[in-house]
């Protein structure tokens, strides 16, 4: 029996060994990321069972100290070691991993970083732009920070209009307040 039989309308049957079969979209297919490595010993990443982020590494050493660093200069910019393509029609979405500010007090400037598919050439290291909010050492292949890719936002339209809806949850820090 074929495992998978794709249409040209956008949809895919999978057949699984009992005979039982379902319809996926193509887009939910797994996607490839091509990456380049620039250190030949970096470890290579993969994919988690626990969760549908992926772990990047710090491409070298660090050394973080709030008292060198000043606003009037660029971010701390770590070097994670790697360039890639993404699927068309893709961004990934970079934040800091939930130990992160624990273990090395680092911020993320800009909350998040956004890397949308163009930025694919030889020389787009990918990086994450910390500030440092204390004195610590950052270790080459240290796991700093995670991405995942996105669907790019569809084509959108704004309606101007006089009223929404006349449900309300309260306004903004209202949810939870009893």
């Amino acid at each position: 029996m074929e495992p998978m039989k794709l249409s040209n309308d956008n949809s895919a049957t999978v057949v699984n060994n009992s005979g039982n079969f379902r319809i996926i979209q193509k887009s939910d297919l797994p996607q490839t990321i091509k990456i380049k490595y620039f250190d030949p010993d970096m470890p290579r990443m993969e994919i988690t069972v626990n969760g549908d982020w992926i772990d990047c590494r710090a491409a070298k050493d660090y050394d973080l100290d709030p008292d060198t660093f000043n606003l009037d200069n660029d971010p701390i910019l770590i070097d994670l070691g790697f360039a890639c393509k993404l699927p068309p029609d893709y961004e990934a979405h970079l934040a800091p991993r939930s130990s992160s500010f624990k273990r090395w007090g680092f911020l993320v400037v800009n909350s998040v970083g956004v890397i949308d598919e163009s930025y694919c050439g030889e020389e787009d290291h990918w990086m994450l732009a910390v500030y440092p909010t204390r004195k610590a050492h950052i270790n080459k292949y240290d796991r700093v920070c995670q991405f995942r890719i996105m669907k790019k936002q569809p084509g959108i339209i704004f309606e101007e209009v006089d009223h929404l809806s006349d449900n309300s949850r309260g306004g903004f820090g209202s949810t939870g307040v009893e």
